[in-house]
């Protein structure tokens, strides 16, 4: 049945880095939003593979070769089943959610013309609003943005109205990583597939929280991050339905995206390969196969409920503080609370706690367009996973208590 969530102190035996001291005190790491911790069997994956497997992959007829490749392979074989994908052909590894992005909207970008429309919402990281703008400059295409609610939730009605038949793409995050808002992305799907757009979901910040079946979202493309879920930094992985990937030009030219070249002519390789030029991030692939084997052995309905219970806790203990305003307080969120204080800059705030062992982050948190609607500089982030507790919540408190003073 697999380790259940509410044996977080087992669950936290299996990641080396949180047992560490920082100005001698016990590590609290509170920035998972940014990236999470890494169980030893993904650090155990990467050593064995560097020490004993280390070999390129594909078309080589050693021994080594074909165990990389079939480690490679497997893993991308591990995470189409994990997601809910159709075939292993739909995955495409890539440096990470922010190449991801920048994948579709080259090669998507290809299909449009000037007075297409793209559709994103106002709580967008930087790296689901930056390849859209390129991409507008090149095209002639216009950018529209969905506004939000001073509590973080999209506006609907605006949404609806902004939907039409000149809307070619829906690109939008499934979890802020700012505001934690959860937002109805099944709902929204649907929707733009019925005036004939593409759906692109965001997914940095929900797949390490909540379960995902893309065939069941019917999204036509997800991406998400290595090193948030889990695994090594430098991959990441585009899910996109066969049917459009293959009418999709490749990303980029060289090795392994070819199956035949000439100096005349070049014919592209079939699905996955055709999007995977040169030698791929080998290792960090086969150790995000190791992150996402490891999920498979935990209970994730019960560890979405319990990182709800967390962020909760926390909301509930900071909205006591005198002086502190949460930012984003939607209905449906998790695993992310910003806050500022009245009169003290978040850096302060941000440098005070890591001096007694609690790790935040602090800033516009690559969402500046966010922190100019709510007129602020930035937040202080708390981002919490499945190995989080509330004893570290009631420090972190007391630890922000004692900041406060100091900079009164």
């Amino acid at each position: 049945m697999g380790l259940p969530i509410f044996s977080v102190h087992s669950l936290r035996e299996e990641f080396p880095a949180l047992k560490q001291q920082v100005f001698g005190k016990e590590l609290i790491y509170f920035d998972n939003a940014a990236t999470s911790q890494k169980p030893r069997i993904v650090l155990d994956t990467l050593s064995k593979f560097y020490a004993l497997e280390n070999a390129n992959i594909h078309r080589g007829v050693h021994h080594l070769s074909q165990e990389a490749t079939m480690a490679y392979e497997n893993a991308r074989i591990s995470i189409q089943k994990f997601i809910g994908a159709k075939t292993n052909r739909e995955i495409i590894f890539t440096k990470g959610t922010t190449d991801g992005i920048n994948l579709v909207a080259f090669c998507l970008g290809e299909e449009l013309k000037t007075g297409d429309e793209i559709l994103i919402s106002a709580m967008e990281h930087h790296s689901n609003i930056v390849p859209w703008q390129m991409l507008c400059e090149r095209k002639g295409c216009k950018l529209k943005v969905v506004p939000i609610s001073k509590k973080g939730e999209l506006d609907q009605e605006a949404f609806d109205k902004m939907l039409n038949e000149r809307t070619k793409l829906l690109a939008i995050t499934h979890i802020s990583n700012t505001l934690g808002t959860i937002n109805p992305i099944k709902k929204l799907i649907d929707k733009a597939h019925h005036v004939g757009a593409k759906v692109l979901i965001d997914g940095a910040q929900s797949i390490q929280h909540v379960q995902i079946d893309v065939s069941q979202l019917n999204c036509d493309f997800f991406v998400f991050s290595g090193h948030k879920v889990f695994g090594p930094t430098g991959i990441g992985v585009l899910y996109g339905k066969e049917e459009i990937l293959e009418q999709l030009p490749p990303y980029q030219g060289g090795g392994d995206m070819i199956s035949k070249v000439t100096f005349e002519q070049t014919t592209y390789n079939t699905l996955p390969l055709k999007f995977e030029a040169g030698t791929p991030h080998i290792a960090g692939a086969i150790g995000l196969g190791s992150a996402i084997e490891f999920l498979k052995s935990i209970d994730l309905e019960g560890a979405a409920i319990y990182e709800q219970q967390l962020t909760q806790y926390a909301q509930n203990k900071l909205a006591q503080l005198k002086g502190i305003q949460l930012i984003g307080t939607a209905d449906e969120k998790t695993s992310v609370v910003s806050f500022i204080i009245d009169n003290l800059h978040p850096f302060d705030i941000g440098t005070l706690l890591d001096k007694q062992g609690i790790a935040v982050r602090t800033g516009h948190h690559c969402t500046q367009p966010l922190m100019d609607f709510y007129q602020i500089v930035g937040t202080v982030r708390a981002s919490f996973a499945f190995y989080n507790t509330h004893q570290e919540i009631d420090t972190f408190i007391d630890a922000l208590k004692r900041s406060m003073k100091i900079l009164a």
